[in-house]
Protein backbone atom coordinates (compact mmCIF):
# COMPACT_ATOMS: atom_id res chain seq x y z
CA UNK A 1 0.00 0.00 0.00
CA UNK A 2 1.01 3.04 -0.60
CA UNK A 3 1.27 6.35 1.22
CA UNK A 4 -1.16 9.28 0.16
CA UNK A 5 0.51 12.23 -1.57
CA UNK A 6 -1.75 14.34 -0.83
CA UNK A 7 -0.66 17.36 1.42
CA UNK A 8 -3.37 17.35 3.58
CA UNK A 9 -3.32 13.84 4.14
CA UNK A 10 -3.64 12.03 7.25
CA UNK A 11 -0.51 9.78 8.02
CA UNK A 12 -1.09 6.05 6.93
CA UNK A 13 2.10 4.12 7.29
CA UNK A 14 -0.40 1.25 5.54
CA UNK A 15 -0.30 -2.55 6.81
CA UNK A 16 -1.10 -6.21 5.02
CA UNK A 17 -4.05 -6.93 4.30
CA UNK A 18 -3.72 -9.80 7.34
CA UNK A 19 -3.71 -6.94 10.16
CA UNK A 20 -5.84 -4.95 8.57
CA UNK A 21 -8.61 -8.35 8.69
CA UNK A 22 -7.53 -8.81 12.32
CA UNK A 23 -8.02 -5.06 13.10
CA UNK A 24 -11.70 -5.36 11.91
CA UNK A 25 -12.37 -8.62 14.23
CA UNK A 26 -10.62 -6.98 17.09
CA UNK A 27 -13.43 -4.38 16.74
CA UNK A 28 -16.56 -6.85 15.49
CA UNK A 29 -15.50 -8.71 18.49
CA UNK A 30 -15.62 -5.30 20.98
CA UNK A 31 -18.85 -4.55 19.47
CA UNK A 32 -20.33 -8.38 20.25
CA UNK A 33 -19.10 -7.96 23.72
CA UNK A 34 -20.46 -4.58 24.30
CA UNK A 35 -24.24 -5.71 22.67
CA UNK A 36 -23.65 -8.80 24.88
CA UNK A 37 -22.82 -7.15 28.35
CA UNK A 38 -25.99 -4.55 27.92
CA UNK A 39 -27.76 -7.58 27.14
CA UNK A 40 -26.99 -9.39 30.50
CA UNK A 41 -27.59 -6.01 32.25
CA UNK A 42 -30.91 -5.46 30.80
CA UNK A 43 -31.89 -9.41 30.76
CA UNK A 44 -33.59 -8.92 34.22
CA UNK A 45 -35.99 -5.98 33.29
CA UNK A 46 -36.71 -7.61 29.85
CA UNK A 47 -40.61 -7.98 31.02
CA UNK A 48 -40.68 -4.26 32.64
CA UNK A 49 -38.93 -2.96 28.83
CA UNK A 50 -41.61 -4.44 27.47
CA UNK A 51 -44.40 -3.51 29.47
CA UNK A 52 -43.25 0.23 28.66
CA UNK A 53 -42.83 -0.75 24.90
CA UNK A 54 -46.33 -2.02 24.46
CA UNK A 55 -47.44 0.91 27.24
CA UNK A 56 -49.21 3.11 23.96
CA UNK A 57 -51.21 -0.21 22.92
CA UNK A 58 -52.08 -1.39 26.04
CA UNK A 59 -53.74 1.86 27.57
CA UNK A 60 -56.14 1.62 25.04
CA UNK A 61 -57.26 -1.83 24.84
CA UNK A 62 -60.35 -2.64 26.50
CA UNK A 63 -59.32 -5.00 28.53
CA UNK A 64 -56.09 -3.75 29.12
CA UNK A 65 -53.96 -7.02 28.47
CA UNK A 66 -52.40 -8.47 25.23
CA UNK A 67 -52.52 -12.54 24.85
CA UNK A 68 -49.90 -14.86 24.30
CA UNK A 69 -50.96 -17.30 21.57
CA UNK A 70 -47.74 -19.21 21.01
CA UNK A 71 -46.49 -21.13 24.64
CA UNK A 72 -43.13 -19.74 24.05
CA UNK A 73 -43.97 -16.20 23.33
CA UNK A 74 -43.99 -15.25 27.04
CA UNK A 75 -40.12 -16.06 26.85
CA UNK A 76 -38.82 -15.29 23.41
CA UNK A 77 -40.68 -11.92 22.69
CA UNK A 78 -39.53 -10.01 25.86
CA UNK A 79 -35.99 -11.92 24.74
CA UNK A 80 -35.88 -10.86 21.42
CA UNK A 81 -36.85 -7.20 22.61
CA UNK A 82 -34.41 -6.79 25.08
CA UNK A 83 -31.66 -7.62 22.54
CA UNK A 84 -32.97 -5.54 20.16
CA UNK A 85 -32.75 -2.57 22.90
CA UNK A 86 -29.56 -4.00 23.66
CA UNK A 87 -27.88 -3.43 20.07
CA UNK A 88 -30.08 -0.10 20.12
CA UNK A 89 -28.36 1.19 23.14
CA UNK A 90 -24.75 0.15 22.27
CA UNK A 91 -25.09 1.04 18.33
CA UNK A 92 -23.16 4.71 19.00
CA UNK A 93 -20.28 2.22 20.42
CA UNK A 94 -20.31 -0.10 17.25
CA UNK A 95 -20.08 2.66 15.06
CA UNK A 96 -17.60 4.23 16.66
CA UNK A 97 -15.35 0.76 16.49
CA UNK A 98 -16.25 1.04 12.64
CA UNK A 99 -15.58 4.56 12.40
CA UNK A 100 -11.64 4.15 14.03
CA UNK A 101 -11.47 1.25 11.53
CA UNK A 102 -11.82 3.36 8.11
CA UNK A 103 -10.86 6.70 9.87
CA UNK A 104 -6.89 5.77 8.77
CA UNK A 105 -7.70 5.52 5.05
CA UNK A 106 -9.79 8.82 5.45
CA UNK A 107 -7.91 12.52 4.51
CA UNK A 108 -8.10 15.36 6.99
CA UNK A 109 -10.92 17.45 5.10
CA UNK A 110 -12.83 13.94 4.53
CA UNK A 111 -12.57 13.64 8.30
CA UNK A 112 -13.54 16.93 9.45
CA UNK A 113 -16.89 16.38 7.17
CA UNK A 114 -17.15 12.64 8.45
CA UNK A 115 -17.47 13.40 11.62
CA UNK A 116 -20.11 15.19 12.32
CA UNK A 117 -22.06 13.12 9.77
CA UNK A 118 -21.07 10.38 12.09
CA UNK A 119 -22.57 12.39 15.02
CA UNK A 120 -25.50 13.25 13.03
CA UNK A 121 -26.64 9.64 12.00
CA UNK A 122 -26.76 8.41 15.48
CA UNK A 123 -28.76 11.20 16.58
CA UNK A 124 -31.03 11.37 13.93
CA UNK A 125 -31.53 7.48 14.10
CA UNK A 126 -32.16 8.06 17.79
CA UNK A 127 -34.87 11.36 17.19
CA UNK A 128 -36.73 8.68 14.31
CA UNK A 129 -36.96 5.89 17.10
CA UNK A 130 -38.52 8.29 19.90
CA UNK A 131 -40.71 10.05 16.86
CA UNK A 132 -42.05 6.94 16.55
CA UNK A 133 -42.63 5.89 19.48
CA UNK A 134 -44.14 9.10 21.30
CA UNK A 135 -45.96 10.23 18.46
CA UNK A 136 -46.95 7.43 15.68
CA UNK A 137 -47.53 4.53 18.39
CA UNK A 138 -50.55 6.58 20.01
CA UNK A 139 -52.15 7.83 16.76
CA UNK A 140 -51.81 4.56 15.00
CA UNK A 141 -52.70 2.17 17.84
CA UNK A 142 -55.84 4.56 18.57
CA UNK A 143 -56.94 4.30 14.72
CA UNK A 144 -56.96 0.30 14.98
CA UNK A 145 -58.62 0.27 18.36
CA UNK A 146 -60.93 2.58 17.47
CA UNK A 147 -62.00 1.20 14.13
CA UNK A 148 -62.50 -2.84 15.40
CA UNK A 149 -66.03 -3.87 14.93
CA UNK A 150 -68.18 -4.07 18.19
CA UNK A 151 -68.42 -7.76 17.71
CA UNK A 152 -64.29 -7.72 18.39
CA UNK A 153 -62.37 -7.40 21.21
CA UNK A 154 -59.50 -6.16 20.23
CA UNK A 155 -56.62 -8.38 22.40
CA UNK A 156 -53.02 -8.21 20.31
CA UNK A 157 -50.96 -11.17 20.39
CA UNK A 158 -47.53 -10.02 22.03
CA UNK A 159 -45.14 -11.33 19.06
CA UNK A 160 -47.04 -9.66 16.09
CA UNK A 161 -47.12 -6.36 18.19
CA UNK A 162 -43.35 -6.44 18.41
CA UNK A 163 -42.62 -7.54 14.83
CA UNK A 164 -44.84 -4.28 13.96
CA UNK A 165 -42.79 -2.24 16.80
CA UNK A 166 -39.30 -3.20 15.52
CA UNK A 167 -40.63 -2.39 11.43
CA UNK A 168 -41.84 1.11 12.21
CA UNK A 169 -38.67 1.71 14.83
CA UNK A 170 -36.35 0.89 11.75
CA UNK A 171 -38.93 2.51 9.39
CA UNK A 172 -38.49 6.10 11.24
CA UNK A 173 -34.91 5.23 12.31
CA UNK A 174 -33.78 5.24 8.62
CA UNK A 175 -35.90 8.00 7.22
CA UNK A 176 -34.31 9.95 9.26
CA UNK A 177 -31.11 10.00 7.94
CA UNK A 178 -32.05 11.21 4.87
CA UNK A 179 -30.40 14.30 5.69
CA UNK A 180 -27.50 12.64 6.23
CA UNK A 181 -27.79 10.74 3.18
CA UNK A 182 -28.26 13.77 0.97
CA UNK A 183 -25.35 15.79 2.56
CA UNK A 184 -23.10 12.77 1.66
CA UNK A 185 -24.34 12.61 -2.16
CA UNK A 186 -23.65 16.56 -2.16
CA UNK A 187 -20.32 15.81 -0.70
CA UNK A 188 -18.89 13.45 -2.97
CA UNK A 189 -20.63 15.29 -6.16
CA UNK A 190 -23.04 12.86 -7.34
CA UNK A 191 -25.49 15.29 -7.68
CA UNK A 192 -26.10 19.24 -7.21
CA UNK A 193 -28.22 21.00 -4.53
CA UNK A 194 -30.06 22.48 -7.67
CA UNK A 195 -30.81 19.27 -9.35
CA UNK A 196 -32.14 17.56 -5.82
CA UNK A 197 -34.21 20.63 -5.67
CA UNK A 198 -35.62 20.00 -9.30
CA UNK A 199 -36.27 16.78 -8.50
CA UNK A 200 -38.62 17.62 -5.55
CA UNK A 201 -41.90 16.59 -6.86
CA UNK A 202 -40.79 13.14 -7.82
CA UNK A 203 -39.30 12.63 -3.80
CA UNK A 204 -42.57 13.46 -2.64
CA UNK A 205 -44.31 11.25 -4.37
CA UNK A 206 -41.55 8.80 -3.42
CA UNK A 207 -41.84 9.48 0.30
CA UNK A 208 -45.39 8.79 0.53
CA UNK A 209 -44.69 5.58 -1.55
CA UNK A 210 -42.60 4.73 0.90
CA UNK A 211 -44.71 5.67 4.22
CA UNK A 212 -47.38 3.36 2.30
CA UNK A 213 -45.30 0.45 2.30
CA UNK A 214 -43.30 0.80 5.37
CA UNK A 215 -46.41 1.94 8.18
CA UNK A 216 -49.85 0.21 8.47
CA UNK A 217 -52.43 0.66 5.77
CA UNK A 218 -53.94 3.45 6.96
CA UNK A 219 -53.63 7.15 5.82
CA UNK A 220 -52.52 8.77 9.38
CA UNK A 221 -49.30 6.68 9.39
CA UNK A 222 -48.25 6.88 5.93
CA UNK A 223 -48.29 10.39 6.63
CA UNK A 224 -46.63 10.93 9.42
CA UNK A 225 -44.03 8.94 7.83
CA UNK A 226 -44.10 10.68 4.39
CA UNK A 227 -44.11 14.57 6.05
CA UNK A 228 -40.98 14.28 8.15
CA UNK A 229 -39.45 12.56 5.55
CA UNK A 230 -39.85 15.27 2.61
CA UNK A 231 -39.23 18.27 5.48
CA UNK A 232 -35.70 15.91 6.43
CA UNK A 233 -34.77 16.10 2.42
CA UNK A 234 -35.08 19.66 2.54
CA UNK A 235 -33.11 19.85 5.79
CA UNK A 236 -30.42 17.80 3.71
CA UNK A 237 -30.45 20.12 0.60
CA UNK A 238 -30.30 23.28 2.98
CA UNK A 239 -26.95 21.77 4.85
CA UNK A 240 -25.60 20.39 1.11
CA UNK A 241 -25.63 23.49 -0.11
CA UNK A 242 -23.32 24.59 2.85
CA UNK A 243 -21.11 22.08 1.80
CA UNK A 244 -20.47 23.02 -1.17
CA UNK A 245 -20.51 26.54 -0.37
CA UNK A 246 -17.70 25.74 2.17
CA UNK A 247 -15.93 23.09 -0.84
CA UNK A 248 -15.50 26.25 -3.08
CA UNK A 249 -13.99 28.56 -0.22
CA UNK A 250 -11.67 25.82 0.62
CA UNK A 251 -10.48 25.33 -3.01
CA UNK A 252 -10.44 29.32 -3.69
CA UNK A 253 -7.93 29.12 -0.30
CA UNK A 254 -5.66 26.11 -1.44
CA UNK A 255 -5.30 28.14 -5.34
CA UNK A 256 -4.47 31.40 -3.77
CA UNK A 257 -1.99 29.27 -1.31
Amino acid sequence: MTAKLDPDASVDEGQPLIQHLIELRSRLLKSVAAIFLIFISLFYFANKIYDYVAAPLVELLPEGNMIATNITSTFLTPFKLTLFVSVFVAMPYVLWQIWNFIAPALYQREKRLAMPLFISSVILFYAGVAFAYYVIFPLIFLFFTTTAPSSVTVMPDIASHLTLVIKLFFAFGLAFEIPVATVMLIAAGVISPQKLANKRPYVIVGCFVIGMLLTPPDIISQALLAIPMWILFETGIFFGRLVVRNQKATESEEQAS
